[in-house]
């Protein structure tokens, strides 16, 4: 039985994306060794529910319940143990987004590790440029409602957050980032005309990036494919499965689940043939921006 080591490095993957990863391989081995997540739960003095959740990578690692695991598996090789118990501390280092916690509700938290993590992130928006693409006058008029005199420090720190998110998009090592969006965003005033000006300029811009694509629907083919905003997230990790983000106004989704994976995969890709082209959604943009 050999631990795991994430590939590309380990200084590649971030806390979120170990834990699935270690998660990945301690249900591997349970089911290995033939044992039940009941019995795998009272070995720790826990539930069923419990070793789902940490399999699945959603909670913090235990090391004195994972050594307890690891020995009912059956990985008894000291060197083999100490590896992953080593992971096991890095997957419970705090990300940088932690600093934002007060800000950030518990079921964001996992996305920004996921988009650390991804190869590759296609996104559907009908409504707002998404998050990742955003100035930060768009992403502050976003966030206080259009209301200059909502605009506060909490408001600030948010859109902070936000800009911070973005720099993963010009590492090395950069995730491909595909986006289609809905021409009614190209004319939906948030703000006011100078900040629909600079966000159209920067999605200028941000797709002269070799990583970065943008697909602009057409009004008269919206409203077909899919009537609301999603992501999928791919990685190049054997351990880590395709996921599906959609948010609701009191939280979000994460579907791993490979028939479901399958719908959104097929949705974006009729998006896709529905949409202009790079190139012609690249004219659209400038089009607009001489409108306005």
């Amino acid at each position: 039985m050999n631990a795991v080591t994430p590939p590309g490095g380990e200084q590649s993957l971030g806390p979120t994306a170990r834990r699935m990863i270690l998660g990945s391989q301690l249900r591997r081995m349970r089911e290995d060794a033939g044992i039940t997540r009941q019995e795998a739960g009272y070995s720790i003095r826990g539930s069923e529910s419990k070793i789902s959740r940490l399999e699945l990578g959603r909670v913090g690692f235990k090391e004195r319940d994972v050594a307890d695991l690891l020995t009912m598996y059956g990985m008894t090789d000291p060197g083999e143990r100490q590896q992953f118990l080593d992971m096991v501390k890095e997957s419970n280092e705090p990300g940088w987004w932690r600093r934002y916690g007060d800000l950030m509700p518990s079921w964001f938290n996992d996305l920004v590790g996921l988009e650390e993590a991804a190869a590759r992130i296609q996104v559907w928006e009908p409504l707002y440029v998404t998050g990742l693409l955003q100035t930060e006058a768009y992403a502050r008029a976003i966030m206080s409602h259009g209301r200059k005199d909502m605009v506060n420090e909490q408001v600030d720190r948010r859109v902070a957050l936000r800009m911070r998110r973005q720099k993963m998009l010009s590492r090395p090592d950069a995730p491909r980032l595909w986006l289609v969006l809905d021409e009614s965003v190209l004319h939906r005033p948030i703000g006011d005309r100078e900040i629909l000006k600079g966000q159209i300029d920067y999605l200028l811009e941000m797709i002269l990036q070799p990583n970065i694509s943008v697909q602009i629907l057409p009004f008269d083919r919206s409203g077909y494919s899919a009537d609301s905003a999603f992501s999928l997230l791919r990685f190049a990790e054997e351990e880590l499965p395709n996921i599906a983000y959609t948010e609701y106004l009191t939280g979000a989704h994460y579907i791993d689940k490979r028939d479901e994976i399958e719908r959104y995969s097929r949705a974006l890709d009729m998006l896709a043939v529905d949409a202009e082209t790079p190139d012609r959604s690249r004219q659209m943009l400038l089009k607009r921006r001489a409108e306005i």
